[in-house]
């Protein structure tokens, strides 16, 4: 496919999240899609789901049935910048919504979509972690974030 098809088929993809039909979903993915976010990412930590998404089913799950429930309303999505490289697409979005614990969300991602034959078989996903605690689960106590890292614990 041409990067204007790749880059359409993305853009699609991305409506097709928005209308959370599972159907019209699960076609943007091949069968053994996979979507990773950064590990123990605000959204997975509070919803007490997974940051490597495995299968078409799991990511509609989350996209039709999770999502809902932090992102409650007022969600939307501007798209900065799309670049496409061969039958990779990288994405660079601000979305902003309304969360289940009445804060305001707004944060910067950055995704790359591995197409194949102009369906998704891989994301990865990457925003501002910390931007995102701090408005789905909030600040850290101050004596926590003054200490530091962790010490390591002997074997």
């Amino acid at each position: 496919m041409t990067p204007e098809q790749n880059k359409r088929a993305v853009s699609e993809a991305w409506k097709a999240f928005a209308s959370r039909d599972p159907q019209r979903i699960r076609a943007v993915f091949t069968d053994d899609a996979e979507w990773l976010a950064p590990k123990d990412n605000a959204t997975g930590v509070a919803l007490g789901f997974t940051d490597h998404m495995i299968g078409p089913d799991t990511i509609v799950r989350f996209l039709v049935e999770e999502f809902p429930k932090l992102f409650v309303s007022d969600v939307s999505v501007q798209f900065s910048h799309v670049y496409c490289d061969g039958d990779t697409v990288i994405l660079e979005e601000r979305m902003q919504a309304m969360l289940a614990n009445g804060r305001h969300y707004d944060n910067d991602y950055c995704f790359i979509f591995e197409l194949l034959e102009g369906r998704i078989a891989r994301v990865r996903e990457y925003m501002d972690t910390q931007k995102g605690r701090r408005s789905v689960i909030g600040d850290l106590p101050a004596d926590l974030r003054a200490a530091g890292p962790a010490p390591a614990v002997p074997a």
